[in-house]
């Protein structure tokens, strides 16, 4: 029987431990983040009642006592190498170091940044974490600042988030968002995942997930709204699938778990149905409407990649495009 190994086991809890001091303690949401993002584990959005407009901060988690040997001026030295550095100090968003304490269950933080990094004399970096700067509501305030900035920078900033997903569909991919929403909840509390369909017959591979607080606004309308480079349609195959069952219960008469007779064939009854309109593809006991979306690159998806292009290779055009 294969055991699993206890440094992964601590790595999993200090991610949990985090999760729950972001929702919980400050009240905000917590996004896993896509694998290929080198560097942050996990990014938390800035909430005020149900004011969620794109304040973003990257999260670096680090669990487990190994963190906790070398003691520093009322808190421990982190001691990141060179890379990580330099990924973190140009990173879109302000990134903070989360050191996860086993023993007593608390997460504490730091600014990763010019002001707070140190440089050694073998060249290499220190960061003080102090044990008083504890993820909970003593570091909303102080969070929450760090994570402003004019609108113009916010949306900039979401584009720059958002460029590995636009990368894949000017790739070729398919991207799909699948949605719950728990609609007996006034909150409108819901969860999104973003993943890769890779036309297997199987679920899509994910790459990041996260939690919206919408109140009552109507997901259908508001959600696509949150990938402002691409456009969203309901998911075809998804959407078929489940008409064409709901199409076979009401339409059709059963002999010994035999179709026996149709009343309308299958193309007559879909065509009064508004197939492109943004729907849940079903309900689950009443409580949780499903959505599945797929995403193209629009207009501005497309335009950022070019300038986005050009701004780091000086080409002004899309290789291949």
């Amino acid at each position: 029987m294969m055991r699993r190994n206890p440094a992964a086991k601590v790595a999993t809890a200090g991610v949990t431990r985090t999760k729950q001091a972001v929702e919980d303690e400050l009240g905000w949401l917590f996004r896993d983040q896509p694998t290929e993002d080198y560097g942050i584990d996990a990014q938390a959005e800035v909430v005020d009642g149900e004011n969620v407009r794109g304040r973003l901060l990257a999260l670096q988690i680090k669990s487990g006592m190994s963190w906790f040997k070398e003691a520093g001026p009322e808190g421990w030295w982190f001691r990141p190498d060179a890379e990580h550095v330099a990924y973190w100090l140009n990173h879109s968003l302000p990134v903070l170091v989360v050191l996860y304490h086993p023993e007593t269950g608390r997460c504490h933080w730091q600014f990763v940044n010019r002001q707070t990094l140190q440089e050694t004399s073998t060249a290499r970096w220190k960061l003080l974490v102090p044990e008083a700067q504890v993820l909970d509501a003593s570091a909303r305030k102080t969070l929450r600042e760090a994570a402003e900035g004019d609108p113009y920078e916010l949306r900039i900033r979401e584009l720059q988030l958002a460029k590995p997903w636009m990368e894949l569909l000017a790739g070729g991919k398919r991207l799909v968002v699948d949605m719950e929403e728990w609609v007996n909840k006034s909150s409108g509390r819901g969860d999104i995942s973003l993943g890769i369909d890779n036309e297997d017959g199987e679920e899509p591979e994910k790459l990041a997930s996260w939690g919206v607080f919408l109140g009552l606004a109507s997901y259908a309308e508001v959600v696509p709204k949150l990938f402002a480079w691409a456009d969203a349609h309901v998911h075809r195959e998804t959407y078929d699938g489940t008409e064409y069952d709901q199409y076979r219960a009401d339409c059709c008469i059963w002999s010994d778990e035999h179709e026996v007779f149709a009343a309308v064939p299958f193309d007559e009854w879909n065509r009064g149905l508004d197939t492109e309109r943004i729907r849940p593809y079903r309900n689950g006991g009443g409580e949780v409407d499903f959505y599945r979306l797929e995403l193209t690159l629009n207009e501005l998806g497309k335009a950022f990649l070019v300038v986005d292009s050009f701004a780091t290779k000086g080409e002004g055009l899309l290789t291949g495009s």
